[in-house]
């Protein structure tokens, strides 16, 4: 009998958790890492770690006032750079990095853009959505979402009248948030938005415009009944279709980009049994075979928010934020302005000839000068072993890249440490995790 891609990993093996693992569950739990952070994780062990991931920790009290600031003078000045520049920050602390994670995978899940919204508070108050429901029910979430009031700016909540229903919520709902291309028809969405109708924003809160629902008969998913908005949000989520597209995107995020169709399916019955409840369905994820199998490892290409801040959380850097959001912008990644509603495609997409001279430039300016804040990598390069540096950079402790990258330094002339550094994180391989 063939074992469930969500078996538990076998660490039975001695020395079998290690540097390479460790740095693997690292690598898809956060935006990045520090040294101090891999050494934990290898005398902590997988279960250990993931449970701490997976909980809610106080916030950093060197971090939080600073964040705070940022987001005041946001709101105050009408900056949208200080309100990413906050939101950035919070990825780069050690306290919740997961959660930040999450929250920034449902970012591009129900992908809303300030560019529509106008507005840093609604954008602000959505973010804080997504982070309050990042490992809880998705169901849940999906209610919220439907009433979020920067949601209902984007899709033209307040154009959803009794007699001219506008479609765009009800669609996105469908295609892009809970099931799927091709697991709806044309008849659902025109029912759904009859639904959704009367549901409104005004004095920056949803408000339920009664004089402007429909409260008729519709047919949804071949049931017919009176229904509202909600009735429509659980609808969808009584469709076989929806656990294995929350599965997919759960998968695609943190396993594998073109995950196998069994992977696919055990994750979705996991949702199933679970109501949507993901914290139980994510750490059976993070500890199992899948996770950590050679197909899963190295597969997804890192985004320009996971290259940049992971890069500057490697080497300590105490970051400057006008350079380093003009650097993502360039990248393609601005965060609170995704570029359409299907949010970011991501992976192939983040690396082409442009972007990857930019890349490329950009590990030579972090490591080689202070243009994008001053680095203090002490603690990586505490060992002078080549061995352990790139087991840090790089998450692998292969005899064959060590081979291979001994044999690309040897073409240089006696290397410091930051011209060692430079070759290491301009490899191939760093910009893959």
């Amino acid at each position: 009998m063939t074992a469930s891609p969500l078996s538990p990993a076998d660490w039975s093996e001695a020395r079998s958790w290690g540097v390479a693992p460790a740095a693997h569950l690292l690598r898809r739990l956060q935006t990045g890492y520090r040294p101090e952070e891999l050494r934990r994780v290898m005398d902590e062990g997988p279960e250990q770690t993931v449970d701490r991931l997976l909980t809610e920790h106080p916030e950093d009290p060197s971090i939080g006032p600073a964040i705070a600031s940022l987001e005041q003078t946001a709101l105050a000045t009408g900056q949208i750079d200080s309100l990413r520049a906050a939101w950035l920050l919070g990825m780069t602390t050690p306290v919740n990095p997961l959660r930040e994670k999450l929250t920034l995978m449902w970012h591009n899940h129900f992908a809303t853009s300030y560019g529509k919204v106008k507005s840093l508070e609604l954008m602000r108050r959505q973010i804080d959505l997504f982070r309050r429901h990042a490992w809880g029910n998705f169901g849940a979430l999906l209610h919220e979402v439907s009433r979020d009031p920067a949601m209902l700016v984007w899709l033209d909540g307040n154009s959803n009248r009794k007699r001219h229903p506008n479609e765009n919520y009800a669609r996105e709902l469908m295609e892009l948030f809970s099931l799927g291309v091709g697991n709806y028809t044309e008849r659902d969405i025109q029912e759904a938005a009859r639904a959704f109708s009367g549901w409104h924003m005004r004095h920056g809160d949803y408000w339920f415009n009664s004089l402007q629902h429909d409260d008729s008969e519709k047919t949804v998913f071949g049931k017919t009944g009176r229904f509202d908005g909600d009735e429509v949000v659980d609808l969808c989520l009584e469709q076989d279709a929806c656990s294995r597209f929350v599965a997919s995107r759960l998968l695609q995020t943190f396993v594998h980009p073109r995950p196998p169709e069994e992977w696919t399916t055990a994750v979705a019955e996991d949702l199933r049994q679970e109501t949507f409840e993901l914290r139980p369905v994510l750490r059976r994820l993070f500890l199992s075979s899948a996770f950590f199998s050679s197909e899963a490892r190295n597969s997804l290409i890192k985004s320009p928010v996971e290259f940049v801040l992971g890069s500057t959380t490697l080497l300590g850097v105490a970051i400057r934020w006008p350079e380093t959001l003009r650097l993502l912008a360039s990248l393609g990644q601005n965060v609170y302005e995704p570029p359409s509603v299907k949010g970011w495609e991501g992976q192939r997409n983040w690396v082409t000839s442009t972007t990857l001279m930019l890349r490329t430039q950009f590990i030579a300016d972090l490591v080689q000068t202070n243009q994008y804040g001053v680095a203090s990598p002490s603690k990586l390069l505490e060992s002078a072993d080549l061995s352990g540096v790139l087991a840090i950079i790089l998450g692998s402790d292969s005899p064959q890249l060590l081979a291979s990258v001994r044999e690309q330094m040897s073409g240089l002339a006696k290397p410091d440490q930051k011209q060692r550094l430079t070759l290491l994180m301009q490899l191939p391989e760093y910009h893959l995790y």
